[in-house]
């Protein structure tokens, strides 16, 4: 799924939160006595910080780390897998995965279709464009073309400015796409989430990349998804989630705070 072609990230590689599960291990959660004893999640890797893959293949980033702090806390065995994003979003329906990890903002059209946990991470959106760009603000992209992850806030974003089914706003499966398609010329923006902007500018220093903030921006907030009804999974997740922040734990793999 990473085309380092496309998107060449490179970042420090991070405690992989994969805790492989013996051979032939459905992709669900399995469980002793009625009670969970692995959790098997999805993600779209990528989109650094949050997750990516090393060199071995394994998906690692933030949010990675966070599930294998929830399971070290909660006594729970975690595996990521990277399915691609819109497969995530199926397979937690399906029930073939058990939850989504993948920087995903809590939203309320989404809410009525998935539960998600209390919120592990503050983000906004953010613009990126070429340095000599005459675009200053959101509003400057109303006629032009922006490139965008699909399905995401910043492809809401784009439809709310641009019209639902706009030909300028281009959708695709993941964000280093949408990076490319500002740096060839494709695109005049893209718009997606500030940490994985900021982070990819500072592993390609020389992509002739500026960002802009717009204030219509809402602060997001990012949790993990599981299906709608899963409130056994939905709880361990929580517990877990608060135990890491009371102690730290949150706090020192993500380098900020939250409530």
């Amino acid at each position: 799924m990473f085309n380092k072609k496309l998107f060449k990230v490179v970042a420090p590689v991070a405690t992989a939160a994969m805790i492989l599960a013996a051979c032939g291990a459905d992709d669900k959660s399995t469980s002793e006595g009625g009670e969970i004893t692995k959790i098997v999640a999805g993600t779209e890797a990528t989109y650094a910080p949050f997750e990516y893959l090393d060199d071995k293949g394994n998906v690692v980033g933030l949010d990675a780390e966070i599930l294998a702090a929830i399971g070290e806390e909660m006594g729970i065995e975690t595996e990521i897998k990277n399915v691609g994003w819109d497969s995530m979003m199926s397979q937690v329906t399906t029930g073939e995965i058990d939850m989504g990890a993948a920087a995903i903002t809590i939203t309320d059209e989404r809410k009525e279709t998935y539960d998600f946990t209390e919120p592990y991470y503050e983000a906004s959106l953010l613009i990126v464009t070429k340095e000599d760009s005459d675009i200053e603000s959101f509003e400057d992209l109303k006629e032009e073309k922006v490139a965008v992850q699909i399905n995401t806030t910043g492809h809401i974003a784009a439809q709310e400015l641009q019209g639902q089914g706009s030909s300028n706003t281009l959708a695709y499966e993941n964000f280093s796409v949408a990076l490319t398609e500002v740096t060839n010329g494709a695109a005049v923006a893209a718009i997606g989430d500030n940490a994985v902007i900021l982070e990819y500018i500072k592993n390609n220093p020389d992509a002739g990349f500026k960002t802009i903030e717009d204030d219509s921006f809402e602060v997001d907030h990012f949790g993990f998804m599981v299906k709608k009804g899963n409130t056994e999974l939905l709880e361990i997740l929580n517990e877990g989630l608060q135990k890491i922040k009371d102690n730290g734990k949150l706090a020192e793999i993500t380098g900020t705070e939250i409530e």
